[in-house]
């Protein structure tokens, strides 16, 4: 499963970050898609190895307020349901 995962990583683009996130309703500032992309790529390993590591708070400042809520649930809602996997 994590060579799936690493090979999807290994190509994904700011794009489509970008195409998943308007798609779950959430528009990303260039700023916000740039820190988005480059904290997916740079942490996608620890986080699947212990997803709890991952305090989402401490990025607050990143995002505007409306985006940090719609990111917490988005987050939220996909560790739900693929938790079993990880």
């Amino acid at each position: 499963m994590f060579n799936l995962i690493e090979k999807y990583m290994n190509k994904m683009t700011v794009n489509d970050v970008n195409n998943f996130a308007i798609s779950k309703g959430v528009n990303l500032s260039n700023e916000e898609l740039q820190f988005t992309y480059e904290f997916i790529k740079k942490n996608y390993k620890t986080i699947l190895g212990n997803p709890s590591l991952l305090n989402l708070n401490l990025y607050k400042n990143k995002f505007s307020p409306d985006n940090f809520e719609k990111v917490k649930k988005i987050l939220n809602e996909y560790y739900t349901k693929y938790q079993r996997f990880l």
